[in-house]
Order: C-alpha cells, then sequence, then structure tokens
C-alpha cells in the first residue's frame, strides 16, 4: 500500500526526440513507482520537449540513475514531493478581493499553500474588510525616495518567512528590476486586463474608451518587462455598450480572483513549466 505522504512530481524538459516517455516511465518502473497521471508536451517547432509525471513511490528513484539517464537525453529535471504547502508572501494595495479569495480558498482546503505574510503599501485598515486571522500583517508605504529601503524589508521578510512564492494580489507598485530578477520565475501577478492590449494603469477605463466588449484578467510571471511577463491563465467577461467604467471594476473583480486562484493553483501543483517568454501549463 502507497501512502499520500509518497506522491511526487517529476518534471522533465529537453529537446524533442524518440523514447523519451518510454525511458522515464521506465526508471519511475523499476524504482516501484506508481504512476497517477502523465502529461506531456512536444513543441515541434521549437523541437522541445515538456513532461510531468505524478507518481506514488515508498522508494524514490536514485539520484544517480535520474542523472545517468538525464545525461542520455541532455534533459533538465526536477524531482518534487506533492504533498508539501509552500509557503506564500501576499501583497496588496487598496482592492482587497483577490487577497480575500485566497485565504478563503486556502482555509477550505482548495489551495494548498500557508500564507506566511501579508505585505501592503497602505495601512491595515484599507483592507480591514477582509479577515487575515493570525497572519502577520506589514505595512511598507512606498514613496519615490523610500522604495529601494521598503523593497529590502521586503526582500528580507520573504527570506525570514522562507517564502516560496510571491503573490502581487492586486498589488498596485511596479517592483524594481532588481526585485523582479531576485524573485524571478516565483512571483504571480493579476493583471486586470486581457493582456497584452491595455497595460499599465487604468486599464478599464482604457476598455472602456476603446469600446471593448470583453474585459478580462491575466496572471503572469512577474519580469523587468512591465506586464509582458510568462502568461500562466487567463479569462474574459462579457460586456456592452451601456456598462460604464465603473461597471467594468465590479465584473471584473470576479475574473480577476478566479484567474489568480488558477494560476496559483497550478504552480502550486509544479503544473507550469516556464519556456523563455512563454510557459507550458497542464491544467488539472
Amino acid at each position: 500500500m502507497f501512502s499520500h505522504n509518497s506522491t511526487h512530481i517529476l518534471i522533465v524538459t529537453c529537446d524533442a526526440q524518440t523514447g523519451l516517455v518510454a525511458a522515464w516511465t521506465t526508471c519511475l518502473s523499476a524504482a516501484g513507482g506508481n504512476i497517477l497521471e502523465l502529461n506531456q508536451y512536444t513543441d515541434l517547432e521549437n523541437n522541445k520537449f515538456f513532461m510531468r509525471i505524478a507518481f506514488i513511490s515508498d522508494t524514490l528513484p536514485s539520484s544517480a540513475g535520474m542523472e545517468t539517464l538525464a545525461r542520455c537525453f541532455n534533459a533538465q529535471w526536477h524531482l518534487y514531493p506533492a504533498g508539501v504547502r509552500q509557503k506564500v508572501v501576499i501583497l496588496v494595495s487598496k482592492f482587497d478581493h483577490c487577497l480575500a479569495d485566497l485565504l478563503y480558498r486556502w482555509r477550505i482546503g482548495e489551495l494548498a499553500l500557508t500564507p506566511v505574510a501579508i505585505v501592503s503599501n497602505h495601512p491595515r485598515a484599507d483592507t480591514q474588510a477582509t479577515d487575515i486571522g493570525s497572519v502577520p500583517f506589514y505595512h511598507l508605504p512606498i514613496t519615490k525616495s523610500t522604495k529601494p529601503e521598503q523593497e529590502k524589508k521586503l526582500q528580507t521578510i520573504i527570506e525570514n518567512t522562507g517564502a516560496d512564492l510571491v503573490i502581487l494580489a492586486r498589488y498596485m507598485q511596479i517592483l524594481s528590476d532588481e526585485m523582479s530578477n531576485w524573485i524571478s520565475g516565483k512571483c504571480i501577478n493579476i493583471h486586470h486586463s486581457f493582456l497584452p492590449g491595455f497595460k499599465g494603469a487604468r486599464p478599464y477605463h482604457q476598455a472602456y474608451t476603446r469600446g471593448v466588449k470583453l474585459i478580462g484578467a491575466t496572471a503572469h510571471y512577474v519580469t523587468t518587462d512591465l506586464d509582458e511577463g510568462p502568461i500562466i491563465e487567463q479569462d474574459v467577461e462579457r460586456i456592452s455598450h451601456a456598462d460604464t467604467p465603473e461597471d467594468l471594476i465590479r465584473k471584473g473583480r470576479d475574473v480577476e480572483r478566479r484567474v489568480l486562484s488558477r494560476a496559483v493553483n497550478y504552480h502550486l501543483q509544479r503544473r507550469v513549466i516556464l519556456d523563455g517568454n512563454r510557459t507550458v501549463v497542464f491544467p488539472d
């Protein structure tokens, strides 16, 4: 009998070639592994291979054996325990609907995370409607002159809490290039627009001015290029000519929290593989 604690996730990336799936599954089988889920994708245009395998095994395959296999295919591989909750720092400004949604999904066990800190550039009173329980709250007000100092404090919080992931849950501040590079691949932002359209500030007002019939939200990894990081998840909401910018904001709140929670869940389950400016996502 296998235990739930013996579930693991294997991620493999390399050039596309014959025999990849057979070789890696045989390696897991030889170690007594029982495969629960296998997702693979071959990018024929760029000759790239991506694979995610969730499996149960009380005896892990040896690192030496995995390394030997990786050398044969010139592959990169990572093995993760599936049952470990990732520690998360959540950044928020005044709009707290995404924060509230993440905390709710955490409390009911839908998201396998542990919130270790909430950081805001506004005082706690501005997000008082959201019950954060015993999660530590840090107020780091940002001005042009204090930004470098406050980002150092933020970095200290992330380091001291051992956070695995940073979530910008409608955090209306642009991270510096230094900060963006430091948390590269470990920071997810929700942008209240269907990127790449309507980047930057006030996207709903931009959409209203253009008379669009669909609004959306985009969850992406943060990079030094504003709102141009690798996209994880997107969704849209239909609107009409009668909707005001305020209506768009109200309707946008729902799609924002849906998109962010899905993106975070994919990341936590190791369903997202970064590929330069793009992602390969294996939905559950």
